[in-house]
């Protein structure tokens, strides 16, 4: 196992350049990363009190630093103590600007503008929080996206992914024996997307669940028989609905909302050529 230090320096929250550096660290095997975030650094003293940092703990640095001096200050330090550096927005920016014939006008955390795009997000997270496993039924039709699952099959945290992209997302328990609101059914309702898992795979969580808190584990719940008859259930719901359907075994959150966001964008399509 090889370990090395990993430093991200960012002049906003280090978003971005987390998400670039985890996309590449995944691609090795056999590493161990200690991860160093700078954020928010916007001054040269600041370049220089992270660059004594660096020293101290010298290994690969990642930054998006917009504002050229900082980020040449940067640059510049750590070539002189032999430390690798990459600018990781400077080519993506450069071959953009060319596309474009525009220049780029830098200024740290634009994209995190007080915009209508940002409040669209907020209303999407609120809405999520209060629609959230069952709550709130007639107000579905208000929904972009509602998501029906037995449980433990990542409802809940797939809405709030969602909601991060602006989407309008509420779920809902498929439960034996209990009746799913009627808001789903309606001609001009909400698009609804099902979500399952393997059966095997869901009694493992199950489990986990229970014992977190402390629960009786001889229960239908975990039951193997009536576990497989409550998934082949929701599965009938779906297809006689024609809902689609995903199977969260083995996807992560991610995945899964890539997945439903795609299956809107399919949707959004077809509307327009109707």
């Amino acid at each position: 196992m090889q370990d090395f230090h990993l430093h991200l320096v960012s002049d906003s929250t280090g978003e971005t350049v987390i998400l670039l550096a985890r996309a590449c660290l995944v691609q090795f095997d056999n590493i161990q990363v200690k991860e160093h975030l700078w954020p928010l650094v916007r001054t040269k003293d600041q370049v220089q009190e992270v660059m004594e940092r660096i020293r101290d703990q010298p290994g690969f640095v990642m930054c998006t630093l917009v504002n050229e001096d900082n980020r040449q200050a940067l640059e510049n330090e750590c070539r002189l103590h032999q430390i690798p550096c990459i600018p990781v927005l400077d080519p993506i920016v450069a071959a953009l600007g060319a596309y474009l014939n525009a220049k780029s006008h830098p200024r740290p955390g634009r994209q995190h503008a007080m915009d209508a795009e940002y409040f669209n997000r907020i209303e999407a997270m609120q809405y999520a929080l209060s629609h959230d496993d069952g709550q709130m039924a007639h107000e579905l039709i208000d929904a972009d996206v509602v998501l029906v699952g037995v449980s433990r099959t990542s409802k809940t945290p797939t809405c709030i992914y969602l909601a991060n992209r602006g989407i309008k997302a509420a779920n809902i328990p498929f439960v034996p024996g209990c009746p799913l609101p009627e808001e789903l059914f309606y001609e001009n309702g909400p698009s609804v997307v099902g979500l399952t898992n393997d059966p095997k795979r869901l009694i493992e969580i199950r489990r986990q669940r229970l014992r977190f808190l402390d629960q009786d584990p001889d229960t239908d719940y975990v039951d193997e028989e009536a576990v497989k008859e409550e998934v082949s259930n929701a599965r009938r719901l779906f297809t006689q609905y024609d809902w689609p359907v995903i199977n969260v075994s083995r996807r992560s959150i991610e995945e899964t909302a890539a997945t439903i966001l795609q299956i809107l964008t399919r949707r959004d399509g077809d509307e327009e050529q109707t």
